[in-house]
């Protein structure tokens, strides 16, 4: 559960379950993709999608649901987002650098007994 080599974090700060974790780091990641994906004209977004798509070798005309897909996928892979264990260490140094940040996404992502509150 704790980063390998790592002590437990101090009582009440960063002490969340590893599935907490995982799922506030992926809605973090998840919120600095769509972060950059609303700076995109629809027009920067279409050729963004463009240039995914002859990479990936998919041809023809794209859907809306493709070009969201494939530009997601680009800005992601761009994007220089920190591991999971980097993001867990900085993130127990300093939530508050992180809360306002996610969406809230993590919630929907755990079992209902471990999104009780833990935030």
């Amino acid at each position: 559960m704790f980063a390998e080599g790592g002590p437990p974090p101090p009582k009440g700060i960063g002490a969340e379950s590893e599935a907490v974790l995982r799922a506030k780091y992926l809605d973090y990641c998840s919120a600095q993709v769509a972060d950059i994906l609303l700076l995109l004209s629809p027009d920067e977004m279409f050729v963004l999608a463009q240039d995914a798509a002859r990479e990936a070798g998919v041809q023809g005309d794209l859907s809306y649901d493709q070009i969201v897909d494939l530009a997601t996928g680009r800005v992601s892979r761009k994007l220089a987002l920190p591991s999971f264990e980097s993001w867990v260490q900085e993130y127990r140094t300093d939530p508050s650098r992180f809360e306002e940040h996610l969406m809230g996404l993590w919630e929907s992502d755990l079992p209902d007994s471990e999104g009780d509150g833990s935030s």
